[in-house]
């Protein structure tokens, strides 16, 4: 029979009453002649407290043991669902991650997956058994040791089974209906997308979008896996949610394709540093071994041998960054100061049809200009233009782009 993945995101199985509603979803697809692959994560805030337990009882935690932890919430989830569908009279078992066995690294809390032998799950489907509840999110070490995937790794969890599965399709159920222009809660005006193509998605991901988690994208990207985003709260037809899909796939589209926002950025400025060759491997290299998330950078031009270097960063890490900056200066290099601003934020238009479209950077910096909104840092890539901006403009920003690309209309 051909294979269909099915991930619950936490809203989606937060309670009993909806660990029943999605059994009836699943029921739907077994009718349909399908083997399903159910991949469930923690029930809503469960994940958040088993965290909050570890950091409470231990602050300088072992990572195994973390791991141990905050993958129960899954294993209880997937375990409640098997039991729900067996009253339904659907054959049904859980699976834990090493049971599979989902085969990852042993980077606990942020392990990648390697591989995922299909055998006892497929020999489990020749017998009879006609969904296979995988709790998301957990795999297990080359040593034995149950591994997490980092937050919203249920995702990568459900693309990566596609994969190995050679599976029809992969559906991602979650609290919104699809993937949109922007943020429906910013912009009133915001459209639901029938289909987007992988890069376009991958950058939205990347820039903000909390839809889908950035790695399970990339895999439905290298994999050629059909992904659907839609919602669990809503009745469902064929044509319902998001598709996910190759670029050939969509007929037409928008230039832009969507706006997307990063509310949580800072950006930071080392005033007054030696341009020399080699100065831009000190300071980035310092701050990868810090752990830094370093997204966008600038260089201004020199003058007298001295030039501003200025890199956007999460807000979180500023502390972190001004710790390996402190830890270097007067060594490896010297600047006159550091300003850290955190009152900033992204905002970014993305768009396969920037590829052969002009003009998209020069109505974008009017548009900011006409609402009075300074452009601090630019970046740009063949599909995407992000600009940094302060704060307090971001939703005007949003707003106004959304307006002038008339994202509202289909294409």
């Amino acid at each position: 029979m051909p294979v269909l993945v099915m991930k619950f995101g936490g809203t989606s199985v937060a309670n009993l009453d909806r660990i029943r509603r999605v059994a009836k979803r699943v029921g739907v697809e077994v009718a349909k002649g399908y083997d399903v692959i159910v991949i469930v994560s923690a029930m809503s805030g469960k994940t958040n407290e088993l965290v909050g337990w570890v950091n409470e009882t231990s602050p300088l935690y072992d990572a195994r043991e973390y791991d141990a932890v905050v993958s129960s919430g899954e294993n209880v989830t997937a375990g409640l669902m098997a039991l729900t569908l067996q009253e339904m009279d659907i054959p049904a078992r859980s699976w834990q991650g090493w049971q599979v066995p989902v085969m990852t690294t042993a980077a606990h809390s942020q392990a990648r997956i390697e591989d995922i032998p299909p055998a006892n799950i497929m020999a489990k489907f020749g017998e009879g058994m006609r969904v296979a509840v995988v709790a998301g999110f957990q795999g297990v070490s080359p040593e034995g040791r149950i591994t997490t995937l980092g937050r919203g790794g249920s995702d990568t969890t459900a693309v990566a089974f596609a994969a190995a599965f050679g599976a029809e399709r992969c559906d991602i159920y979650t609290d919104v209906d699809g993937v949109y222009t922007t943020d429906p809660r910013i912009c009133e005006k915001a459209r639901k997308l029938d289909r987007i193509a992988f890069e376009e998605m991958l950058e939205l991901a990347s820039l903000g979008a909390k839809v889908l988690q950035t790695r399970s994208v990339e895999l439905a990207m290298r994999f050629k896996v059909k992904l659907r985003v839609l919602s669990s709260f809503e009745e469902q037809s064929d044509e319902a949610g998001t598709l996910v899909c190759d670029e050939e796939e969509i007929m037409e589209s928008n230039v832009v394709s969507g706006v997307a926002y990063s509310r949580d950025e800072a950006k930071m400025t080392l005033l007054s540093v030696a341009d020399r060759p080699g100065i831009a491997t000190v300071i980035f290299g310092a701050l990868s071994d810090a752990g830094v998330n370093v997204d966008m950078i600038v260089q201004n031009i020199s003058d007298e041998g001295r030039t501003d270097m200025t890199f956007s960063l999460p807000t979180d890490q500023v502390a972190r960054a001004e710790k390996a900056m402190t830890e270097i200066r007067g060594k490896e290099i010297n600047f006159a100061e550091l300003v850290a601003d955190e009152d900033v934020c992204k905002v970014s238009v993305v768009g396969i049809g920037m590829r052969s479209q002009s003009g998209v950077a020069a109505k974008m910096f009017k548009v900011l200009s006409d609402e009075g909104i300074n452009i601090k840092v630019i970046t740009t890539s063949e599909i995407k233009i992000s600009v940094l901006i302060d704060r307090k403009y971001m939703e005007l920003a949003v707003q106004a782009l959304h307006d002038a690309f008339e994202l509202e209309k289909a294409a």
